[in-house]
């Protein structure tokens, strides 16, 4: 059942409302997966990341089951890679550092297995990111605790929390999946938030011990020009840092520093056409206007009162719709590098469309955290 909010929206924004609950349902998968995209190939997985998202958008319009489906295949998907997590924790431990391609992955098949070498490419495509083991952790606690219900796997989600602990300060592919040669905020402030969240469903303070070492590293070398930045070895302002507070609450809303990264994001990332950036600099199908960050710096101006950039993020979302109101990864109208559009075309075909986080994002910017 929808919920009662989604019937007080305009009659455009509830159409677009209600196509976007529908297309994330018929995404997932029977095992409880959702795909990140049906239409396009390369994206024929889950990721703990994407699903995450969905999951708490199909919680804020009152479609519980389909997010309790979803953590229950992500425990199940977990539980098939202890043995490998625990061997990795030990060898962590013991101060040696796999290789990328040895540790858990951040997408797995809709059933819950492994990827296999060559399904998506010829050559290996990043798989080793934090961030979505962090987001599911943190979701997962939200799901429960706004339920009020304690049927999770106690076991998966130590083994998670003894798992990021033991991989935090390693070098992971950002959330993006395209730069792995240091630390990311955005990483790292799901992975602070993932272990506040374990181990406040353990009742376990190493945990959040753990997270608060995470969240005062984050805080002490990320932030340049009195803003948070990109990376450790990357000083510019990625649209990804608005999860630093939304949702995950490193630090609030009205802190000084993010506002001014909230700043920075509009001054440097706002795109012809309306849309926001990931990053400057971006190629990826020419580096595009996103409609999930759009939707996520909507989502934030809701919630700061700022009705003026809400109606505006709002609107822009609501035009990238496509004749069916599908809404795809991204816009190529306003793109960075118009020289490679082209190149991303022929080798994955067109933009991924449509994409479920986008229609996840757009949701929780309407309706998440609304009274």
């Amino acid at each position: 059942m929808p919920s009662s909010r989604l019937f007080q929206l305009s009659a455009k924004d509830r159409e677009l409302a209600l196509r976007s609950i529908k297309i994330i349902l018929d995404g997932q998968s029977p095992s409880g997966a959702y795909v990140a995209s049906p239409n396009f190939p390369s994206y024929q997985y889950s990721w703990l990341r994407d699903g995450a998202y969905c999951a708490r958008a199909m919680d804020s319009v009152g479609n519980t089951d389909s997010a309790s489906k979803f953590h229950r295949w992500v425990e199940g998907a977990l539980l098939k890679q202890k043995s490998s997590a625990e061997s990795l924790i030990v060898s962590l431990n013991n101060g040696e550092v796999p290789e990328m391609d040895e540790m858990l992955p951040t997408r797995y098949t809709l059933d819950g297995a492994l990827e296999k070498f060559g399904e998506v490419e010829d050559f290996p495509w990043p798989n080793y990111q934090l961030d979505g083991y962090g987001i599911w952790l943190y979701e997962l606690g939200s799901h429960h605790r706004n339920l009020g219900t304690t049927d999770f796997n106690s076991d998966v989600v130590d083994l998670v929390a003894r798992y990021l602990s033991a991989t935090w300060e390693t070098k992971c592919f950002d959330c993006w999946e395209e730069i792995g040669d240091g630390h990311h905020a955005s990483t790292l402030a799901a992975i602070s938030a993932g272990l506040k969240s374990a181990g406040t469903l353990l009742g376990e303070v190493k945990y959040i011990r753990k997270s608060e070492e995470v969240r005062d590293f984050l805080l002490a070398n990320f932030v340049r020009d009195g803003r948070f930045c990109k990376g450790l070895l990357d000083d510019r302002v990625d649209s990804s840092l608005l999860c630093i507070a939304l949702p995950f609450e490193i630090v609030p809303l009205d802190n000084p520093i993010f506002t001014r990264t909230v700043a920075a994001i509009r001054s440097d990332l706002l795109g012809d056409t309306g849309g926001i950036y990931r990053y400057l600099g971006d190629t990826y199908y020419g580096g595009g206007e996103w409609i999930l960050l759009t939707s996520w710096l909507g989502w934030h101006d809701r919630l700061t009162n700022n009705q003026y950039g809400f109606e505006n993020a709002k609107e822009w979302v609501v035009n990238q719709a496509t004749e069916t109101l599908d809404l795809p990864e991204q816009s190529t109208k306003g793109v960075q590098e118009s020289t490679m559009i082209q190149p991303w075309v022929e080798r994955w075909g067109s933009v991924a469309s449509p994409l479920l986080w986008s229609h996840a994002m757009y949701l929780l910017m309407i309706q998440e955290g609304a009274n």
